[in-house]
């Protein structure tokens, strides 16, 4: 396993849609300021040349903070922009593949909606699980609500760690207490809040409250 698990306690999945004018490593910035652990660079329609000077804009902004960076999707990326791993869905990359491209020392996340999905991401090399939605979704329209009880199930079925991901928000965050997870990925919750840093630091003590 190619991550601490401690490392995955508050997981910033990025998204452009509330900059307020701001630049996305501004944010990025103030995230890490108030106790951010990971975070994942998620672009879909950026070009591709705009997306690499960003890239290594906020891989560079991590790495002199000391936490990793992960890129969404995308491990030719990864690669390029030196990133610490990626994460890959269950329509994306298979993580056989991914492994090829950013080498045995990169992390590799999957998604995971069952204990089966779990095992076999596990079994293929996977080094962390995003599992979810575990509270619905305000940025993926088609996620299913997954029910406490299977997260609990596929934290138990697998050894590596588990990030719970899906409309989770400080308000609904005390609710997984005891589900067995690592942490939590979050998006809107840190990147559409009116304070990012205190935001996070109120996120990450609950955090710290829950996660055994």
């Amino acid at each position: 396993m190619n991550i601490d698990k401690k490392q995955l306690l508050l997981y910033a999945v990025t998204d452009r849609a509330w900059l307020g004018g701001r630049t996305l490593a501004e944010q990025v910035s103030d995230a890490i300021d108030g106790g951010v652990t990971i975070v994942q660079l998620r672009e879909k329609s950026m070009p591709r040349d705009e997306l690499v000077a960003e890239a290594r804009e906020i891989r560079a902004l991590c790495h002199s903070r000391g936490i990793p960076f992960i890129i969404n999707d995308d491990a030719e990326l990864a690669r390029l922009v030196g990133a610490d791993g990626v994460h890959v869905g269950l329509d994306d990359l298979d993580i056989a593949a991914a492994r090829e491209i950013i080498g045995d020392k990169g992390i590799i996340g999957a998604s995971a909606h069952s204990v089966e999905e779990a095992r076999a991401a596990e079994r293929a090399g996977a080094d962390y699980l995003g599992v979810g939605a575990v509270f619905g979704s305000s940025t993926k329209t088609n996620a299913r609500p997954l029910a406490l009880e299977t997260l609990r199930d596929i934290t138990a079925a697998v050894s590596i760690p588990v990030v719970a991901i899906g409309g989770v928000t400080r308000a609904n965050l005390p609710r997984l207490a005891d589900s067995g997870i690592a942490g939590a990925a979050l998006v809107s919750a840190i990147f559409a809040a009116a304070d990012i840093k205190a935001e996070c630091q109120a996120l990450r003590k609950i955090l710290e409250g829950i996660v055994k």
